[in-house]
Formats: C-alpha cells, structure tokens, sequence
C-alpha cells in the first residue's frame, strides 16, 4: 500500500486468512483510494469506515495531515 494511502488509514482488522476485514480511516477514502486497497487483498468484502465524516481534498490533507493525526491520539489516550 502506498505511503500517501497508509497515513491516512487509523486502524486496519485483519480476518483470520490475515485479509483485510475493516478499515477504518480518519476520512472517508475515495473511490479510487479503496479500489487500490482492494487490489492488493485477495478478500472480495471489505468494511470501510472513517473517524470523520467531512471529505477532505488532497492538498487539505497534506497540509494538515500531522496536526489531524497528533490532536486525534493525543485526545485518544487522554480519554479516562
């Protein structure tokens, strides 16, 4: 899977074959983003899911992308 791709993916469930089964990113992913996931798994279902709801372009996501993804994990673990 490509970098770029890979950040902007929070957690990935694996089944018990070790395929993909969930994925959950922090935006929902395009089209495009999800078809080059599939491509590299052999599974014919997969769950996507996203943190948030908003679509973010690509050039929003690069230029914010490190804030997103610190302020999102450091809420996380600060959660009692």
């Amino acid at each position: 899977m490509p970098i770029n791709l890979k950040e902007k993916i929070y957690q990935i469930k694996k089944d018990s074959q070790n395929n993909f089964s969930k994925i959950v990113s922090y935006f929902p992913l395009t089209e495009e983003e999800k078809q080059i996931i599939t491509m590299n798994n052999s599974k014919s279902f997969y769950e996507f899911h996203s943190i948030f709801s908003d679509h973010v372009s690509e050039q929003e996501w690069s230029k914010s992308k490190t804030q997103i993804i610190k302020r999102f994990q450091d809420e996380l673990f600060n959660i009692d």
